[in-house]
């Protein structure tokens, strides 16, 4: 039973890596003895010495400059991960797009006038990216017949942002909303998620979703006045508060778990 939650040794992938979620899955994961292969769009030795320190020369961490909406980006990426380790046994498909709260007006603005371009380049790398990734690198898991999927999706992607969150931007006269592309996107892995589970079902690769809620990263005191009041628990996440979910769903301790989605929101869509 001690060895029931092990990764130790399980080749695994993390799209967005340099994130700050993804470095934490990343860390967590070869703390633990396993082999994590980071994909990211700038892995230059300046952003990877930024975000990892000394942590970053650990020899179960390798990181690949990668596109998740590349097909040909990712096959190259999977191949370098093949050579070194053999074909992996778990993605984590973490790579995602939002607008950040200082992004050009018109993508925070109303929904009527939200940029048709902003849509599509969410849409590319949160729903094309994935279903790219799931192709190319789980396509590869389920010919070996194994593997686990996790996308990470957002409580946004269950029920629709507060709006009255914003209220405060709003009266000091920046017209501002939670963008709708974000959510529509998070709320597509769910059944891609559900989709792959039983597609695969037969290849023993299993697909499940992890929804989040926000974490904290030093955001405005007037947004956190608004936002946390909305939680249960009364705070963000702290960004290390996800990895043992990640831990559990790539272990044997979940093997009879697939085309489930695990809610970990302090409690947001509790009420």
């Amino acid at each position: 039973m001690s060895d029931l939650f092990s990764v130790e040794d399980k080749v695994i992938v993390v799209t967005g890596g340099l994130g700050q979620l993804g470095r934490q899955f990343a860390l967590s994961l070869a703390d633990r003895r396993a082999r994590v292969a980071i994909l990211d769009t700038d892995v230059s030795e300046k952003r990877i010495a930024e975000r990892f320190g000394a942590g970053a020369a650990d020899p179960h961490l390798m990181f690949i400059e990668a596109d998740v909406t590349q097909r040909s980006s990712l096959e190259a990426a999977l191949g370098q991960v093949v050579t070194a380790w053999g074909v992996p046994a778990g993605l984590i498909n973490n790579a995602a797009l939002d607008a950040p709260p200082n992004a050009p007006a018109e993508e925070n603005g109303p929904f009527e006038t939200y940029p048709e371009s902003s849509w599509d380049k969410v849409m590319e790398v949160n729903v094309k990216g994935v279903m790219l990734c799931c192709q190319v690198i789980g396509g590869r898991m389920a010919a070996a017949g194994r593997g686990s999927i996790i996308n990470i999706s957002s409580i946004y992607g269950l029920v629709s942002p507060d709006q009255s969150i914003y209220e405060y931007r709003r009266q000091n006269g920046a017209p501002f909303y939670k963008p709708v592309a974000y959510s529509a996107s998070k709320s597509a892995l769910l059944n891609l998620t559900r989709y792959l589970a039983t597609y695969w079902a037969g290849r023993n690769v299993r697909v499940n979703s992890l929804t989040f809620a926000g974490v904290f990263n030093n955001q405005d005191p007037e947004f956190l006045a608004h936002y946390l009041p909305k939680v249960p628990l009364g705070r963000m996440a702290r960004e290390d508060e996800y990895n043992g979910a990640i831990i559990f769903l790539l272990s044997e301790a979940a093997a009879y778990m697939t085309g489930s989605n695990v809610v970990i929101d302090g409690g947001w869509t509790a009420w």
